[in-house]
């Protein structure tokens, strides 16, 4: 018998541990989520000392920690709580400073879920955004645990494999929720051995981009910065959409160019992949290949539509891999994608199209 939640069983709400050293945000934000019907606050911890002590007691499927606290900060405290609590999804809460981002980029290469950039407290307005985007994003990633995911996607429907034998000229590649550490995964064994234009777009504050890009070139073994406007497309390209900004593929007289620009956001986001893939498959044709991994929403369904619509090609990252299967999720769905795989079989796959699905 199915384990699965229906519509007729009661699913228990999800379970949410608070780490913050501030009073007035512990305050605020558990009025928030005690408001929620959806969430229930099991654990407040002042710092990330006291938090290893609750952990092993309230067995969260989700954390809020922040990322600056005195005695223990949220990065010294990661590794004890993801071991006392392996199934619970971490989200880091950082302030929107180089510090905080350097801080919160190294959590979530060592296994954070997700993060949430704090506005500051002179930004009004802010509080309530702030607001939603947490809960979306407790929502998302807890919904596995508590057995109510949605059927949202719907069955996968894979495309044929329609360009076999045709070496793409460009991979453009797609992330959101978790995708700082499946970019990671995915560029680790195949990085060196990429000859064509490579062009990445991750949500992501934008204070967090550069630092992000420059770590995830570190951890890669090859060299990866943002764009910059106007710069050509060569093999060696290994380039991240640059914070707030969209990035698109433009044909100029000597070959292809960056553009990026602050049109308005696509799906909420900037920059978003939708923008990055139809101007690739516009710009590349046949010869494009996109790669999406796990992100909340439907960012790059769009425009993987336009890219096998112009006889590209389309793969993505499967769900039991993905921290979120919202991106590779609705693409599987429409039936864009050709094949649906784990992150760690998606490099290998990836090399194949891109050497002309050679044995």
């Amino acid at each position: 018998m199915s384990t699965a939640a229906t519509s007729s069983e009661p699913v228990r709400r999800i379970r949410v541990m608070l780490v913050d050293d501030s009073a007035v945000v512990r305050a605020l934000t558990r009025r928030w989520l005690d408001a929620d019907p959806r969430v229930e606050v099991v654990r407040v911890s002042v710092d990330g000392e006291q938090a290893l002590k609750d952990i092993a007691i309230c067995q969260p499927d989700v954390v809020i920690l922040d990322v600056e606290m005195p005695r223990m900060d949220g990065l010294a405290a990661l590794p004890g709580l993801r071991k006392a609590a392996p199934g619970a999804r971490v989200i880091m809460a950082s302030t929107l400073t180089s510090r905080g981002a350097t801080t919160t980029i190294k959590a979530l290469q060592l296994g954070a879920a997700d993060y949430i950039a704090k506005p500051e407290a002179t930004a009004l307005g802010a509080a309530d955004a702030y607001r939603r985007d947490l809960i979306d994003k407790i929502v998302a990633l807890g919904e596995r645990s508590v057995g109510a995911v949605k059927a949202q996607a719907g069955p996968i429907r894979l495309r044929p494999q329609v360009g076999r034998g045709i070496k793409p000229a460009v991979l453009v590649v797609a992330a959101s929720t978790g995708g700082p550490a499946a970019l990671q995964a995915f560029f680790t064994p195949i990085a060196s051995r990429i000859n064509v234009p490579t062009l990445i777009v991750q949500h992501m504050p934008a204070t967090f981009m550069s630092i992000f890009a420059a770590k995830l070139g570190e951890s890669i073994g090859r060299a990866c910065r943002e764009a910059r406007d106007g710069e050509p497309l060569g093999p060696a390209s290994f380039l991240m959409a640059a914070g707030d900004r969209h990035l698109r593929i433009a044909r100029a007289a000597a070959g292809c160019v960056v553009r990026l620009d602050q049109e308005p956001p696509v799906n909420f986001c900037r920059p978003a992949a939708d923008p990055l893939f139809e101007s690739a498959a516009a710009a590349y044709g046949q010869r494009v290949l996109a790669i999406v991994l796990t992100g909340m929403g439907h960012d790059g369904r769009a425009g993987s539509a336009k890219i096998v619509g112009a006889g590209g090609r389309v793969a993505v990252q499967d769900e039991a891999s993905s921290i979120v299967w919202g991106m590779p999720g609705s693409i599987a769905a429409a039936g864009y994608a050709e094949a649906v795989e784990p992150i760690e079989q998606l490099g290998a796959l990836t090399l194949g199209i891109l050497n002309g699905d050679a044995a």
